[in-house]
């Protein structure tokens, strides 16, 4: 088996109920898909498929629906398209995406300062992931560039958020805050996630340039 850090072993095992997998797709049921996420909403089904297998993380009382389901399923994209009616989620669609983290982020310069959510400079997309958040501010006017929130899923793995002004990109603000917010993360304890859509290459850019190699890795969850 490949190896893998510790940290992020302990995060997923936490956030999901089991890690790793330990078949092709591994079901679980986690009471954890009942309780409030980071943002104050229920996630009844959240996955990450790496070279070992997925885990699909389910509430427990649709555990026996799901693998039922899994069981006969003719193929993935069949049990996609079925799985948000058996976690009692009808009419709504299951999500793919490019599932990172990292334990080296790249060795780039600060490029922000912390701030409290509240401050009158936090926009308010990112005012959502309370706590501090990681801001670029113009040195002239102090306005607001760039910044990064944490979505903070357990203690053991925050999940990095960045969005830059379109007057300011191109100058490498998101990746020098992401590799800076990377590092606060491993400093507290946790491990940094990144997810993005497979067709955003743009922030794929901003991962690989920031030390968030693409392991191959997917994420799944109800959209």
């Amino acid at each position: 088996m490949t190896y893998m850090d510790p940290r992020i072993r302990r995060h997923l095992a936490h956030w999901l109920g089991q890690w790793p997998a330990t078949a092709d797709l591994s079901v679980i049921g986690s009471a954890r898909r009942q309780q409030p996420g980071w943002d104050g909403a229920i996630h009844p089904l959240i996955g990450v498929r790496a070279v070992q297998g997925t885990v699909l993380s389910v509430p427990p009382d649709r555990l026996d629906a799901v693998r039922r389901l899994a069981d006969a399923a003719p193929g993935r994209k069949d049990l996609l398209a079925e799985l948000p009616d058996a976690v009692g989620q009808p009419g709504r669609t299951v999500y793919t995406g490019v599932f990172r983290w990292s334990t080296r982020p790249a060795p780039l310069e600060d490029a922000g300062n912390w701030v409290d959510c509240s401050d009158p400079v936090v926009p308010e997309w990112l005012r959502v992931f309370g706590h501090q958040v990681l801001i670029a501010a113009d040195p002239d006017t102090g306005g607001y560039l760039a910044g990064v929130g944490l979505k903070r899923h357990n203690q053991y793995g925050y999940e990095l958020a960045v969005g830059t002004e379109p007057p300011a990109r191109g100058r490498g603000l998101a990746r020098r805050l992401v590799a800076q917010a990377a590092r606060r993360v491993l400093d507290e304890g946790a491990v940094p996630t990144y997810q993005h859509a497979s067709d955003n290459f743009a922030s794929a850019r901003v991962a690989d340039a920031a030390g968030f190699p693409d392991r191959g890795w997917t994420s799944l969850g109800i959209g």
